[in-house]
């Protein structure tokens, strides 16, 4: 069967023929653009590239003008340790001794709500490629999902299918997944979060970017073959909102295959060594429009390229469906001519498909051809680079001051019920049922994953240096206010790191919004923008990348506004990793409340759990309190166990560091506030609670009164195993009653799934 192409012929010849580009997301401003670009109109592959490439998710179109800001508040010293930053696939940290590190957040969130197993297990291959394009080797993975109500029905049906997603990827491509978050709340009905984050590793030598330079070097297509699936996926969905019925666009979805991936790691590694590659893209969203696109775009001429060699699983493709497949497990890369044998011998050792698709040319027009004709002729910068920017209305709603009005705080009148029913909640239960299924140790380089405050790595096997990764978001903080809510999550993020006894280096994020053509949305967005900027100035680490998510909401509903911030910290000895165990040695532990307890439950889970909705404001954050947090811990060797605390309070942060040795504590809320209800459940910012044996105490109190840190010491551990109590004066409480509430939410809810495939009915 003959393929039909619209060709550049064929455009010049019949400039008026009528063209679907409201139905691929273009405005008709646009596609006026497109064709002032061109002096004609676009050819039907034309038309898709550039429908795609200027794609909210592609082109950041509605979020350039505010992103800017990073850039405009990251100084030269913050910067000097980041050797690929905003802009790039990843963000490339050297973190000493010749090694540096890659890590990257993004979101895979509307192809998982339409089918919760194929969209969370490509959202996790397309950031181990986007790690793979800096020239690393992936080391792990984490993942920030939020569902709807934990009893929503249609939260049975997509919770189980993400996490097997999640596991069956990850595992099979043997990443350990050392940590992250599940939240449920009712805005993520019909649009839940799935955001997957990787860390990789490489010599700072090794650094690879995504540019097409040298004219005659050949650029070659590697890796799975190209077929219909994913096509118009996450360019398209991600730049949609979600409307009754949308489960069924599964052609939308990309289908994974991680055995191919985790070939496909191991090529690309050996092509790295055996230097022969000049440039590299990952084919993610928008597959070979935006791999060809970008790299000519980025490079110094620009690139020719033939559909008829590139190899396919599908027949009778046409140049827009080739060009728009998602279809996954596939990488591009710029070779010279005279390293394309050795490149085809790695690719042949490792059974990768490969093929030579196109070259650098002069000028910079990006020229494809298919079937022998010229389907698309076109500028490389327009396609790739200059996509609108629009600068969307935005203002502070209306509602807002409403919502910040001060709610009522209700006193916990049992506080041994208010305790069983803290444990138990959908936000603070365990996640064992999700977290069992992943692999935290594979490659045996973890160091911290399970219940842990940071995932905790080692990169050098010599040196132990090693990295720590934590990432956070409150997307009931954000609403209360966007500017606290982006500096809280940044706050805890570092504070997970600094717990472990890390130093904190670089930022990454994931900013997932609803609508930005609604000003109350684009207002969340620049509010936690600047909060997330200027938190990250003040603490004196630079944000290294990011993603951005918008269209999140069903119908006119958004999402609470969830800016996902990544923070990753440097141990130069993993050895000397700091957990928050209680009863890891042989001796009774002294525990000191490092920071302030304040009345702050705007937003907080007492709050939601004791019928206060979501009102007033959030905890408020003085981020230089952190950074002395981060001064007394860094390398502290006085310290038995520190653990953060945020959501839950002082009863949470105290119940995870007894749980795994089972060990009882007595503790005096009196020495915490005169309120049981503030001393137990207030989320107050800048918190920590940190354990020493009696002989390093004083010793230690004398170090954080010297940095001006409050500390209180507020209690002991007691003894372990099944006697273990939690005695807190005003309220005592057996340690295997909370455990037993802590563990049976999710399987109650969820046992249904266990050992189900992804779609549940």
């Amino acid at each position: 069967m003959t393929v039909h192409n619209d060709t550049v012929s064929a455009a010049l010849a019949d400039p008026d023929q009528p063209q679907p580009y409201a139905e691929l997301g273009l405005k008709d401003d646009e596609y006026a653009r497109i064709k002032e670009i061109l002096g004609r109109r676009p050819t039907d592959a034309e038309l898709t590239m550039y429908s795609v490439m200027w794609s909210e998710h592609c082109s950041y179109k509605s979020s350039k003008v505010h992103l800017r800001y990073f850039g405009e508040t990251t100084t030269e010293e913050m910067g000097q340790k980041i050797l690929a930053g905003i802009g790039e696939n990843a963000g490339v940290v050297d973190i000493g001794d010749g090694n540096a590190v890659t890590f990257r957040v993004e979101s895979h969130n509307h192809p998982s709500y339409v089918e919760p197993h194929q969209g969370a297990a490509t959202g996790v291959g397309g950031i181990v490629r986007d790690i793979m394009a800096m020239g690393a080797r992936p080391i792990a993975v984490m993942d920030q999902l939020r569902f709807g109500a934990i009893d929503n029905p249609d939260t049975k049906r997509v919770l189980p299918g993400v996490v097997d997603g999640i596991s069956h990827y990850g595992n099979c491509l043997g990443l350990p997944n050392i940590g992250g978050e599940t939240v449920f709340d009712d805005s993520y009905a019909g649009n839940p979060l799935v955001n997957a984050l990787c860390v990789g590793t490489l010599k700072v030598e090794d650094l690879k970017l995504a540019f097409a330079s040298g004219t005659g070097n050949k650029v070659m297509l590697f890796g799975s073959r190209t077929g219909l699936d994913g096509i118009g996926g996450v360019s398209v969905l991600a730049s949609d909102t979600f409307e009754d019925g949308a489960e069924r666009k599964l052609p939308a979805v990309q289908v994974g295959d991680p055995f191919a991936e985790k070939v496909l790691i191991e090529c690309c590694l050996d092509l790295y060594r055996a230097g022969v590659v000049v440039g590299i893209q990952d084919l993610g969203g928008a597959g070979l429009s935006c791999a060809t696109s970008e790299l000519a775009a980025s490079g110094d001429g620009g690139m020719s390229i033939n559909l008829d060699a590139v190899p396919l699983r599908a027949e009778n493709m046409t140049a827009a469906e080739i060009l728009a497949s998602e279809s996954q497990e596939r990488m591009c890369a710029v070779v010279a001519p005279e390293n394309v044998a050795q490149f085809r011998e790695i690719c042949e050792h490792w059974d990768v498909t490969c093929a030579e698709i196109g070259e650098v040319t002069t000028g910079k027009h990006l020229v494809i051809t298919h079937c022998g004709e010229v389907v698309v002729d076109a500028p490389a910068h327009t396609i790739a680079n200059e996509g609108p920017v629009y600068e969307r209305p935005w203002a502070r709603p209306t509602w807002q001051d409403a919502l910040q009005e001060p709610g009522e705080v209700k006193a916990a009148e049992d506080l041994r019920q208010a305790l069983l029913d803290m444990v138990s909640s959908p936000a603070l239960c365990s996640r064992a049922f999700i977290t069992e299924q992943y692999d935290r140790y594979v490659r045996g380089n973890t160091v911290k994953a399970l219940n842990s405050d940071a995932g905790v790595l080692r990169i050098d096997e010599e040196t132990h240096r090693g990295v720590a990764v934590a990432s956070d978001a409150s997307g009931r903080y954000t609403k209360l206010d966007p500017n606290m809510g982006a500096r809280l999550a940044l706050a805890e993020a570092y504070r997970n790191v600094v717990v472990t006894g890390a130093r904190p280096v670089a930022v990454t994020n994931c900013l997932n919004y609803g609508s930005p053509e609604n000003p109350d949305v684009m207002w969340q967005f620049r509010e936690s923008v600047h909060g997330l900027a200027d938190g990250a100035k003040e603490l004196g680490i630079p944000v290294s990348g990011g993603n951005v998510s918008f269209y999140n909401q069903t119908g006119d509903e958004p999402i609470l506004p969830t800016p996902v911030v990544g923070v990753l910290g440097v141990i130069d000895d993993v050895r000397r990793t700091l957990g928050h165990d209680l009863g890891a040695g042989p001796s009774p532990e002294v525990i000191f409340l490092l920071g302030d307890t304040k009345e702050e439950f705007g937003g907080s889970i007492w709050q939601q759990i004791s019928g206060g909705g979501l009102q007033g404001l959030p905890p408020q954050v003085d981020l230089a309190n952190e950074q002395r947090l981060a001064v007394l811990l860094h390398g502290a060797t006085d310290v038995t166990a520190a653990h953060d605390l945020s959501e839950g309070g002082l009863s949470q942060g105290i119940f995870e560091m007894v749980q795994r040795n089972q060990v009882g504590v007595n503790v005096d809320l009196a020495a915490v506030h005169e309120d049981p209800t503030t001393a137990l459940f207030s989320e107050s910012a800048s918190r920590v609670l940190v354990a020493t044996t009696l002989s390093q105490a004083d010793s230690f109190q004398t170090r954080a009164k010297e940095l001006g840190i409050p500390v209180r010491q507020i209690g002991t551990t007691t003894d372990a195993g099944e006697g273990a109590n939690l005695d807190y004066g005003v309220v005592s409480i057996p340690l295997v009653d909370l455990l037993t509430a802590w563990e049976g939410t999710l399987p109650e809810e969820f046992g249904h799934a266990v050992g189900a495939n992804s779609v549940v009915e």
